[in-house]
C-alpha cells in the first residue's frame, strides 16, 4: 500500500523558538522530497513532526488512508547495547513493533477481551504489511548482497562505522513502509552503498522525504525541495530536482536583494526631496520677513503663498513615502568563515611508505611503496573496510608496519579531522578541551574563534562526548584555523556538515597550499576540489594515478 502525506500551515521549533511556519506541501507516491537548510534550521524536526513523534506547534499532519504505516529512520550515533543485527533490522524496518502488537493482540483474543477481534485483525494485517513474517528469511541475501557476511546475531556494537552503515542500508533495503522518512541515510556509506541507496529511493512508488547534505545524491533522487531558511525565517517549496533548485534560489535571492535595493533608493530619494522641499519652504518664510519690512501686502501675499506651495509639495512628498510598499531587506544568514592555517614548509618528501604490510585477523593491508611529497594534494576512495584508514595511520605514523618501513619528514605539522571526530579530549567541556589544545591562544582568543564557528555559550560548556557530530566536526575545523599545518588529513569531512559550510570548506581547501590527503565518498567534494592524484584501495591494494 502506498499512503500521500499533507502538511498544512506546519510550524515547528523547540519550547518558545519557532523554527520554521506555514509550511504546507504535499507528498504523493512516487515523489522524493528533499528537505534542505543550515543546520538548526529545523530538518530533523520537520521529519518527526511528519513521523507523528511530536507534536507541531501549529498547522496539521495527515495521511491518506489514514493511519498510513510511516517509516521514520533517524540518523542513530550510538548503537543499542545488547542489540544484534538480527534486532537491529527488526527495530528500524518496525517489523518489531508490529510483532509486538501481534502478539499482545492475540493473548487479549484468545482471554476473551471485548473488540480483541477487530484489533487483533489491524494488527495481523499490519504485521504482514510490514513484511515481518519473512524477514528472517529476506535479511541474509541483503546483507551479503551488501557485502556483509557477518552471523546475524552479531553485536551492533562490534561493527565499524562502514558496516553499520550497511545494516543500516539493509534495514531500508528490507523495510515495506507506505512513506519513507529519511534523515542523512548517506553518512558513512561508500560509493557502492550510495548507488545502491540510490537506486532503491528512485525505484520506490513510495513517497520518501528526506534530509541530506550529500549534493549528488540530491541531484540524482529528488524530484522537489522544500527549504527551511532559518537567516530568512522562511520556508520554500521548489519543484524540480537539486540544481534546479539552485538555479531558482540563486535567481529568487538576487530578486529579492534587486527589489529592496530598488526600494531602499527610491526611499531615500523621496526622503531627500521632501527635506530639501522643507529647506525651501523655512528659507522662503525667513526671507519674505526680510524682504517685506514694509507694508507691501501684495508682496508679502505672494511670499507667503509661495510658503505655502512649498509646504504643500514637502507634504505630498512624505504622502509618496508613507504609499510606499515596504521591502523587507534580505537577512544576512550566518556563514562559516573558514580558512587553514599554514606552517612553514616541511621537508620535500612528507612521508613514505617502502613495501609496507600490516596483518589484522584475516585482513592484509599491502604490501605498499608510495610517497606523499610537499604540495601534493591527494584523493583517496575505496569501499569500506577496504584499508583507507590504515593507510592513513601509516603514513601519519600512528601504525608501525609488520613489514617494509615507513617514514614521516621532518617539521611535518599535522592537521587532522578523523571520521570519529575524537581530536579534542571528550570527557572535558568544549570550551577547556579547546583551550588545552590551542594553548597559546587565550581563553577569550579560544572562545571568539569556537564562535565564529557557530560554537557558542551552549556548547562550550557542554562535555565533548555530548556534542552533536556536526558541532565536533566545526570544532575541528576551527582546531585547523588555530594551528598552523603543512599535512592536512581528512577523512570524511562533509559527514555532518550542512550546505553552506560543505561550500566553505571547498573554499578554505582551495586556498589551502600544503600537502593534502582527502578520503571521501563525497562525488561533488571530490570534482569540486582540485587535486593532483586519485588513489584507489580496494581489497587491501593501493593503486595510484596521477590526474590530468
Amino acid at each position: 500500500m502506498t499512503a500521500t502525506l499533507v502538511a498544512k500551515d506546519l510550524a515547528g521549533g523547540h519550547a518558545h523558538r519557532t523554527l520554521f511556519s506555514k509550511l504546507s506541501f504535499t507528498a504523493a507516491p512516487g515523489d522524493v522530497i528533499g528537505v534542505v537548510g543550515a543546520n538548526g534550521a529545523g530538518k530533523s524536526t520537520l521529519l518527526r513532526l511528519l513521523a507523528g513523534v511530536d507534536t507541531p506547534m501549529g498547522g496539521s499532519v495527515s495521511t491518506a488512508p489514514q493511519g498510513a504505516f510511516i517509516g521514520w529512520l533517524p540518523q542513530e550515533h550510538e548503537r543499542l547495547a545488547g542489540e544484534t543485527i538480527t534486532g537491529y533490522l527488526a527495530r528500524r524496518t518496525g517489523c518489531a513493533e508490529a510483532t509486538a502488537a501481534m502478539e499482545s493482540t492475540a493473548e487479549a483474543l484468545g482471554s476473551g477481551a471485548p473488540g480483541s477481534d477487530d484489533a487483533y485483525a489491524a494488527a495481523f494485517d499490519h504485521w504482514m504489511a510490514s513484511g515481518a513474517a519473512d524477514i528472517e528469511d529476506r535479511a541474509p541475501g541483503v546483507l551479503a548482497e551488501l557485502g556483509l557476511t557477518l552471523p546475524p546475531a552479531t553485536a551492533m556494537t562490534a561493527l565499524s562505522g562502514g558496516q553499520a552503515a550497511r545494516v543500516a542500508l539493509a534495514a531500508l533495503l528490507l523495510s515495506r513502509f507506505d512513506l519513507v522518512l529519511l534523515d542523512e541515510p548517506t553518512n558513512d556509506l561508500d560509493l557502492a552503498g550510495l548507488e545502491r541507496l540510490e537506486s532503491f529511493v528512485s525505484s520506490l512508488r513510495t513517497a520518501v522525504i528526506l534530509v541530506s547534505h550529500d549534493r549528488e545524491f540530491l541531484a540524482r533522487c529528488v524530484t522537489r525541495i522544500v527549504e527551511l531558511d532559518l537567516a530568512q525565517n522562511s520556508v520554500a517549496v521548489y519543484d524540480g530536482g537539486y540544481d534546479s533548485y539552485l538555479e531558482e534560489r540563486a535567481i529568487s535571492r538576487r530578486h529579492a536583494r534587486e527589489a529592496y535595493d530598488e526600494f531602499a533608493d527610491k526611499k531615500a530619494d523621496l526622503v531627500s526631496r521632501a527635506r530639501t522641499q522643507r529647506e525651501w519652504s523655512s528659507q522662503g518664510v525667513r526671507n519674505a520677513m526680510k524682504k517685506n519690512p514694509d507694508n507691501d501686502k501684495m508682496r508679502r501675499k505672494a511670499s507667503t503663498e509661495s510658503s505655502e506651495k512649498q509646504a504643500q509639495k514637502v507634504r505630498q512628498m512624505e504622502s509618496r513615502i508613507a504609499r510606499l510598499d515596504e521591502v523587507l531587506e534580505p537577512r544576512k544568514e550566518w556563514v562559516l568563515q573558514f580558512e587553514i592555517a599554514s606552517a612553514p614548509r616541511s621537508s620535500s618528501v612528507v612521508s613514505t611508505l617502502n613495501d609496507v604490510s600490516v596483518t589484522r585477523g584475516d585482513f592484509t593491508f599491502g604490501p605498499v611503496s608510495v610517497q606523499v611529497n610537499a604540495g601534493d594534494r591527494i584523493g583517496i576512495t575505496g569501499p569500506n573496510g577496504a584499508g583507507k584508514s590504515t593507510l592513513l595511520r601509516l603514513l601519519l605514523g600512528d601504525l608501525a608496519p609488520d613489514t617494509g618501513t615507513a617514514s614521516l619528514g621532518s617539521s611535518v605539522a599535522i592537521g587532522e579531522i578523523d571520521q570519529t571526530r575524537s581530536q579534542l579530549a571528550e570527557d572535558q567541556d568544549l570550551g577547556t578541551a579547546f583551550e588545552d589544545a590551542v594553548p597559546e591562544l587565550s581563553a577569550a582568543e579560544a572562545r571568539t574563534l569556537l564562535a565564529k564557528f557557530g560554537l557558542k555559550a551552549d556548547q562550550t560548556t557542554s562535555l565533548v562526548a555530548d556534542l552533536s557530530p556536526g558541532e565536533r566536526t566545526r570544532s575541528g575545523l576551527a582546531l585547523l584555523q588555530a594551528r598552523g599545518v603543512n599535512l592536512l588529513v581528512l577523512d570524511e569531512p562533509t559527514n555532518h556538515l550542512d550546505l553552506p559550510a560543505i561550500e566553505q570548506l571547498e573554499e578554505a581547501l582551495e586556498a589551502y597550499e600544503g600537502a593534502l590527503l582527502l578520503v571521501t565518498h563525497d562525488r561533488r567534494l571530490l570534482d569540486n576540489v582540485r587535486l593532483d592524484e586519485r588513489w584507489q584501495v580496494q581489497d587491501g591494494q593501493l593503486t595510484t594515478g596521477v590526474l590530468a
